[in-house]
């Protein structure tokens, strides 16, 4: 004969076994976890530079692609940004967003050697430029 477990045993088991809760408010938002792992944070970390460099780069405020630039974000593991960020000259502070570009290449080339990461080894080329209702953008590009 098999024992009956009754419904209340059950989620009584159910509960205890489930992770106690924490106080630990490190979460930027709510229901969002804190990264696990030192690559997650290290990574976090790049990403949040990333970040501050995308709100400095300011695409709209030109009337020409001759006003427009175009940056390269990153430095993947073989070499080369992993992407281009197109942006307006007269409404972006270059020397503030190259610094903080600067620091993202920086961080994430030390990031690449202390996991060992491996990325493809393709040249990335600059994308060519338009401009939009006084906004810079990349134009997309046909394959060949």
């Amino acid at each position: 004969m098999r024992p009956v477990v009754s419904l209340a045993a059950l989620v009584l088991l159910a509960a205890c076994a489930q992770a106690p809760a924490t106080n630990d408010l490190s979460a930027s938002e709510p229901g969002v976890m804190p990264p696990e792992t030192q690559q997650e944070r290290d990574w976090a970390e790049i990403e949040q530079l990333e970040d501050e460099a995308k709100a400095m780069a300011h695409a709209g405020g030109c009337a020409s692609p001759a006003g427009c630039r175009i940056a390269p974000v990153g430095n993947r593991a073989c070499g080369g940004p992993r992407y281009y960020l197109v942006y307006c000259a007269v409404a972006t502070d270059s020397v503030a967003l190259h610094r903080t570009l600067d620091e993202v290449a920086r961080a994430e080339t030390e990031y690449n050697q202390e996991y060992d990461i491996s990325s493809t080894c393709e040249l990335l080329l600059p994308p060519e430029i338009l401009v939009t209702d006084r906004e810079c953008r990349p134009a997309s590009r046909r394959r060949p």
